[in-house]
């Protein structure tokens, strides 16, 4: 039964986010719904698996199903989150020379575009609440280090693994 759980939880992921960091409240509510772990631990599965190769979707499909399931859970886990882009990339591909100047489709991507940047914004927000504090009171040294972070991040244009390395930096230094 819990096989067919995480498919389906996962199938419904691929289905109805947008993949990157749009999948995270979807992943969010699936996984806290079934109790399969805590915000926390959704939150450490989430910053693994930006910093590992792949897709966030698979990576953390794999690690849920993992633990909560073993190997045959995280196969029925990444099965689910990848079936829906498979599906859906072999039917585009029959249809893309049909479509490619197709000024509907232009529309729908321009409306799609906002609700994605709406929930990247919704993850921040979450993730912001859920790191920077503490039972109501902000934790003074990790403002720090996301503050110090952002900043050089932005001055001077650092790139992903730089960034995660400055970050690890800091939280030694003021964590």
């Amino acid at each position: 039964m819990i096989y067919l759980q995480l498919f389906w939880s996962f199938l419904k992921i691929g289905f109805f986010s947008f993949g990157g960091t749009t999948m995270i409240p979807v992943i969010n509510d699936e996984v806290l719904r079934y109790g399969w772990m805590t915000v926390d631990e959704v939150m450490d599965i989430v910053a693994i698996a930006e910093m590992t190769p792949g897709s966030l979707g698979i990576n953390c499909a794999t690690f849920v199903g993992l633990r909560t399931a073993g190997v045959a859970g995280s196969l029925c886990a990444s099965v689910g989150v990848m079936m829906p882009s498979l599906t859906l990339c072999m039917i585009a591909a029959k249809f893309i020379l049909q479509f490619k100047e197709n000024r509907y489709l232009e529309a729908a991507l321009g409306g799609i575009r906002p609700v994605c940047m709406g929930m990247i914004l919704s993850v921040g927000l979450v993730m912001i609440q859920s790191t920077l504090v503490l039972n109501g009171a902000a934790q003074w040294n990790l403002v720090l280090i996301t503050v110090l972070t952002a900043l050089a991040m932005f001055k001077f244009s650092l790139s992903v693994p730089k960034t995660i390395l400055l970050a690890a930096v800091l939280g030694l230094v003021f964590g």
